[in-house]
Parts: structure tokens; C-alpha cells; sequence
């Protein structure tokens, strides 16, 4: 049983390590993507993501929450105003989004990699 358990846990710690070392190249080159930032987790994921470098775009509900978001941020982040309720709204944020990026898919970085390096 003891043997199990250890394999176990050294299975996880493989598992982890694999992990950590996943990098994603030209981390400058990307772009993050990121609704709800007037506050709360987009807010604090929007300002960690452009600490460590990542060009992101911030959906905001709120000119306030834009505004506040900018002042504190670099100038690789950018703000647009999104309500998703709103069809119009999504289409122009869509647009605006086509517009930063160039219309390139390969630009931008699945969330989930960063969150997990």
C-alpha cells in the first residue's frame, strides 16, 4: 500500500514539474482577450497578465472601470467598452479586437497555458 501511495505522489510531482515547464515563446507578441475588468478577477488578471508582459485587451462594462484599469496599467493595455447582454456591443468589440490583432489567430495565447506557467 505504502508503494502505491509513494508512486503516487511521486506521479503528481512528475506531473507538476511537466507543467511548470511549459512555456509559451514570444510572450510579448500575444495578445490576452479579457471580459468583466471594471473589477474583481478580470481587474486583477488584467493588471497581472500586463505586469508580466502580455499585451492585453481589457472589456470593461463601465467608462469608469476603463479609465480606472488604464491609469494603472502600462500601454501594452487596452480597454474597450463590452456589455454582453448586447448584441451591437459584442459585434463592435469583436471588430475592435479584429482591428488590435490584425485578424491573426496565432497572436494570441490560450488562458488556461498562462494561468498554469
Amino acid at each position: 500500500m505504502w508503494l502505491y501511495l509513494a508512486a503516487l505522489v511521486g506521479l503528481c510531482y512528475l506531473l507538476r514539474w511537466y507543467r511548470e515547464r511549459q512555456v509559451v515563446s514570444n510572450l510579448r507578441d500575444k495578445y490576452v482577450f479579457i471580459t468583466g475588468c471594471d473589477s474583481g478577477f478580470g481587474n486583477q488578471l488584467a493588471r497581472q497578465l500586463d505586469l508580466r508582459g502580455l499585451r492585453v485587451l481589457a472589456a470593461c462594462l463601465t467608462e469608469k472601470g476603463a479609465k480606472q484599469l488604464r491609469d494603472q496599467t502600462s500601454d501594452r493595455l487596452e480597454t474597450v467598452i463590452l456589455d454582453v447582454t448586447k448584441t451591437e456591443s459584442i459585434a463592435a468589440a469583436t471588430q475592435w479586437v479584429k482591428e488590435r490583432t490584425g485578424d491573426r489567430e496565432e497572436s494570441f495565447v490560450p488562458l488556461a497555458f498562462v494561468l498554469l506557467s
